[in-house]
């Protein structure tokens, strides 16, 4: 049951990642008019990656604001959930999946 609830919390989070990534390449091809808000499906592909990321971003950038017009919030969220996957899932887990083996 442990490795159950490990194996569902760090696929979240690698989840998490993947939306945080794509996010950031959508805004970059929105900005730099590759693709176009207009069209329906990528309006709502943005409207759902902002719904996800915002909660998890918006912390972050009213402590680091953009630097040079750059945000940098998302570079450091990926860090900060990188770091619980290696680090404190592991710490977190490690003693319930053996209690339960």
């Amino acid at each position: 049951m442990g490795s159950f609830l490990y194996f569902i919390v760090d696929n979240l989070l690698n989840l998490l990642i993947l939306a945080i990534i794509v996010s950031a390449v959508l805004s970059w091809l929105v900005a730099f008019d590759v693709i176009n808000l207009r069209n329906r499906f990528v309006y709502g592909v943005a409207r759902f990656l902002d719904a996800v990321t915002r909660p998890i971003l918006r912390p972050v950038q009213k402590v680091i604001p953009a630097i040079g017009g750059v945000d940098i919030s998302p570079i450091i969220v990926l860090l900060v959930i990188q770091g619980i996957r290696q680090y404190l899932l592991p710490l977190v887990f490690g003693p319930i999946i053996a209690a339960l083996h």
